[in-house]
């Protein structure tokens, strides 16, 4: 029986999670859109307790640089989905008629499946101290996209933060109810 808790578990942890991280996400764009809207409003945003204070200026954001992809969607750095930057100063239009963008991190879905994964196993198996290994892989291997881009930053910090705490969560109730 403790096989089938185990696995429903992981299954939990690992594909409920990305919903969760979803509405971390929204949640975090509604505090963004919190503070553009004090900003547009004459306020300040660091008297606003709900605002990230951390947020760019809207005319900077609605607005981008020569050489910078145009906007798509409501978002001017993203592609799909996918967040971009520059490619390289001045590019050439593509064939779509927008300016080439970098994307940057590609599949972050199943990277957080998998991390969902390993940190659900990792306390399961009473190894706690494996989380910090799968940190450590996951902060390596985006360090250089990281660097160069603030707002994949947050993205990745607060991604990842949601994401471990699910599947945390998932693992401590499945440990000390169900596995008692």
């Amino acid at each position: 029986m403790n096989a089938v808790w185990i696995a429903a578990a992981l299954l939990t942890a690992g594909f409920a999670g990305w919903p969760v991280t979803a509405l971390v996400f929204r949640l975090a764009r509604t505090i963004d859109d919190k503070a553009d809207a004090a900003a547009s409003a004459g306020r300040d945003g660091a008297d606003d307790p709900s605002a990230d204070v951390t947020v760019d200026s809207p005319a900077a954001a609605d607005s981008p640089a020569a050489g910078d992809s145009p906007p798509v969607g409501d978002r001017v750095n993203t592609v799909n989905g996918d967040i971009t930057v520059d490619a390289g100063g001045a590019a050439a239009p593509a064939p779509g008629g927008e300016a080439s963008a970098k994307r940057i991190l590609r599949g972050g879905a199943i990277i957080g499946v998998l991390e969902r994964l390993a940190v659900c196993l990792a306390i399961l198996a009473g190894q706690p101290v494996a989380i910090a290994y799968v940190v450590a892989i996951k902060g390596l291997g985006r360090f250089a996209e990281l660097k160069e881009t603030p707002v994949a930053a947050e993205r990745f910090i607060i991604g990842t933060l949601a994401s471990m705490l699910w599947a945390a969560g998932v693992a401590a109730f499945t440990k000390v109810v169900l596995l008692g």
